[in-house]
């Protein structure tokens, strides 16, 4: 197995002290938002492994490049091609990230050949799908951690909108009352984001203002537009249920459903893919058509996830997909060591404590990449995330 060196992308968004609490370093003053472990070409790991050219250190990609089925194990390329299918992450929230959506594959597949066809950079900031897959996630709370996840019921909605006493919502409020559900959904959140931009701004303010005085339930939204005033996000994520994960808890989030985190740390697992359709938050490009397009108009429960625990020790976030399974252990001094050879690549992530991989002992936010049928014995203290793939 193989120590991994990470990269940390400083996003606006992101705390300036939580990563660096977690690695125990102090903090740089700037935002810290997401450390990536894995092979993605936009910040892929790196590892320390004699290269051809004399070097030491080389990217993960190349790695995984040079001999994908001795890396990733047959079956692993068989089922997803020559690249590792997941990218994780330790995500820091100080501040809400965008609100949006993604895909499913067969979405992203017709996306991003169309675009192709058109000939639209992958560069361009109006450009969609700068991939051909699918991007289903799941966030596991290492702290408190607060966001959005899917429509709530319109009535609920409809009630929360109208509590706020601003005129040029009461419209929103009626169309969420008059309308079947999914008629309903998608009418309101047309409207919010085809807008006259200046009246939406002001209508915003009102909103923010009224819910800063609301307090309460009306906290999240205040606190929103704090970081996003006059943004029609701002109103759309009153369409969403509001979710508070304690450590260890964790969020699905499939194609179509909407969500947004807003603060706290976190670890997360993602199919490798950078399709994301954004629908408010952002002063990025929103491709409103084709995110009416992709959106479930369905209101939803949050699904909180809770690790299901096996008799190894190991606790399993269970999700309906093969590109990654997450699961996580709590060793003990004196323990055993658990064996977790396999027969597909994997990533060892310490969140807490001393553990061990190997002959590698892990601080806080040290991960490891151990390759197909490649021995792995875990054993120590403290917390281990565990990514791979169903192959």
């Amino acid at each position: 197995m193989d120590r991994l060196s990470n990269t940390v992308r400083p996003y606006a968004w992101g705390s300036t002290t939580a990563i660096p609490a977690l690695l125990g370093v102090a903090p740089t003053g700037e935002p810290q938002a997401e450390m990536w472990m894995g092979a993605h070409p936009g910040a892929p790991s790196r590892i320390t492994r004699p290269a051809a050219d004399g070097s030491a250190e080389q990217p993960l990609t190349d790695v995984i490049a040079a001999d994908p089925a001795g890396e990733l194990g047959p079956a692993t390329v068989e089922k997803f091609g020559p690249r590792l299918p997941f990218l994780l992450k330790i995500l820091a929230a100080g501040a809400p990230l965008s609100l949006q959506v993604h895909p499913d594959l067969a979405q992203a597949q017709a996306g991003y050949a169309d675009e192709e066809r058109r000939s639209v950079p992958i560069d361009a900031p109006h450009r969609t799908y700068k991939d051909a897959n699918h991007k289903p996630e799941l966030i596991c709370a290492l702290t408190p951690f607060d966001g959005l996840c899917g429509f709530r019921r319109p009535l609920e909605a409809a009630e929360a909108i109208e509590a706020l006493g601003i005129d040029s919502l009461k419209p929103y409020a009626d169309l969420l009352r008059a309308h079947p559900e999914e008629a309903a959904l998608r009418e309101v959140l047309t409207a919010i984001l085809t807008a006259d931009p200046e009246e939406m701004a002001e209508t915003v303010t009102a909103a923010a203002a009224a819910a800063e005085r609301l307090g309460g339930a009306y906290a999240p939204y205040a606190r929103i537009a704090h970081h996003f005033p006059g943004d029609a996000g701002v109103i759309a994520a009153m369409l969403l249920n509001y979710v508070r994960l304690q450590p260890g808890e964790a969020l699905f989030l499939g194609a179509g459903v909407p969500h947004a985190y807003l603060e706290g740390l976190g670890v997360e697992i993602m199919a490798n893919s950078d399709n994301v359709l954004r629908c408010g938050l952002t002063p990025k490009h929103i491709d409103v058509p084709e995110l009416l397009r992709i959106v479930r108009f369905e209101a939803t429960e949050p699904g909180v996830l809770r690790p299901e625990a096996s008799p190894s020790g190991e606790e399993l976030y269970e999700t309906p997909v093969d590109e990654f399974r997450l699961s996580r252990f709590d060793l003990s001094a004196g323990a055993a060591p658990v064996d977790l050879t396999a027969a597909t690549p994997q990533i060892l992530l310490a969140t807490s404590g001393a553990p061990r991989a190997g002959e590698l002992d892990l601080a806080p936010g040290e991960s490891v990449f151990v390759p197909a049928g490649e021995k792995a014995e875990v054993s120590g203290t403290g917390t281990l995330f565990r990514a791979t793939v169903v192959a």
